[in-house]
């Protein structure tokens, strides 16, 4: 299974778990990279000296490369107040509708300072920077390279694969429509950038072969076994990235409630949600989705991302997975529950099996 690609991460498989920030523990990223794929550390959500922390967790638990992923995001942002108000009164009242004893809070800040949280990145020099919402500046770019880190650009289109190219990214992580999280759509409104991945990946790989130099892709997007790792090989992908397959994982932090509806999800049940975040994401259609507050339709990203990160804390802690931000790709209810290391080798073999039947 040896590729260029592989070879340059110095990776076994062509296999990345994706950066799901709040969901990817170092246990976890330690697990998949020892077990020969690409583990990630979702740090999102992080503060600069938490990413630091748990970057030296990775490294006492594993010797292999290993990723950082990044949403690019303002340093500061200005919230409508009056709307914010609003949006709290109802959110408060969804949570006493729903039994839960904690109410909203206006916080210290809407989240991390992103130069902060590239400077810790930086500092805890990844094998390989992963990043979603945008392009990262040349100068960014400069530092990231002078650390020897790989750069993997998040696209959700075309245009936005050409533009991480035209940025110096080393590859582009392809994220169709059937893959769960946040989407990453930056050039586009996000309904314009929900292109199903199998009609997105021969579109890039055209794409790519402009460039005088090779732009590896990587698929994203609802496959969840190695029959669906080879077929992205096979429609150009260098490598792939998963997401839901892991978050039934023992090491995933996702909430118990969470890892227990997936097995139950389906495929219509999956959809494009605003209401947690302020932001398009897919994931599950459930009791919280069904009662948004109307309040909380308009606010950006991620002034609601903040505003119900309670409700989704107290939800945990009930065991209220319906009031849970779900996430999860199209084809979730193919989950197999088992360590990350053992779904690693199960994924492989279901890869290399598919590609005997294949050969003449």
């Amino acid at each position: 299974m040896s590729s260029p690609f592989t070879r340059r991460l110095d990776i076994e498989h062509p296999l990345i778990q994706a950066p799901m920030s709040g969901s990817t523990p170092p246990s976890l990223v330690a697990a998949v990279s020892n077990a020969g794929g690409l583990g990630s550390l979702g740090a999102g959500y992080l503060e600069p000296q938490a990413i630091l922390d748990q970057a030296a967790q990775i490294r006492a638990l594993s010797d292999r490369p290993y990723a950082i992923g990044l949403f690019i995001l303002p340093d500061a942002f200005e919230a409508d107040l009056e709307a914010v108000a609003k949006a709290r009164e109802q959110l408060d009242a969804l949570m006493a509708r729903e039994g839960l004893g904690v109410r909203t809070s206006m916080p210290a800040q809407w989240a991390p300072r992103y130069s902060d949280q590239f400077a810790a990145l930086c500092e805890a020099r990844p094998a390989v920077a992963m990043f979603a919402f945008g392009v990262i500046t040349p100068a960014q770019l400069r530092e990231l390279k002078q650390r020897d880190i790989y750069v993997i650009g998040t696209a959700t289109t075309v245009d936005e694969a050409r533009a991480w190219a035209d940025g110096g990214a080393d590859a582009v992580s392809l994220q169709g429509a059937e893959a769960g999280g946040h989407r990453s759509t930056f050039l586009h409104d996000a309904e314009d950038g929900m292109i199903g991945l199998f009609a997105l990946l021969p579109l890039a790989v055209r794409a790519m072969a402009a460039y005088s130099r090779d732009v590896p892709l990587i698929a994203a997007g609802g496959i969840m076994d190695g029959r669906g790792v080879l077929a992205a090989e096979i429609l150009g992908a260098a490598a792939s990235q998963l997401g839901t397959a892991f978050l039934t994982c023992p090491e995933c932090s996702a909430a118990e409630a969470w890892k227990q509806d997936l097995p139950r999800v389906e495929d219509y049940q999956v959809t494009t949600i605003r209401g947690f975040s302020g932001r398009a994401a897919r994931g599950l259609r459930n009791r919280f989705v069904e009662a948004m507050p109307s309040a909380a339709q308009g606010l950006p990203y991620p002034i609601l991302n903040a505003l119900t990160a309670p409700l989704r804390r107290a939800a945990a802690a009930a065991g209220r997975g319906d009031l849970l931000s779900e996430w999860c790709g199209q084809a979730a209810s193919l989950v197999r529950p088992q360590p990350a290391a053992e779904l690693v080798a199960r994924l492989m073999y279901e890869y290399r099996l598919a590609k005997r039947t294949l050969e003449p």
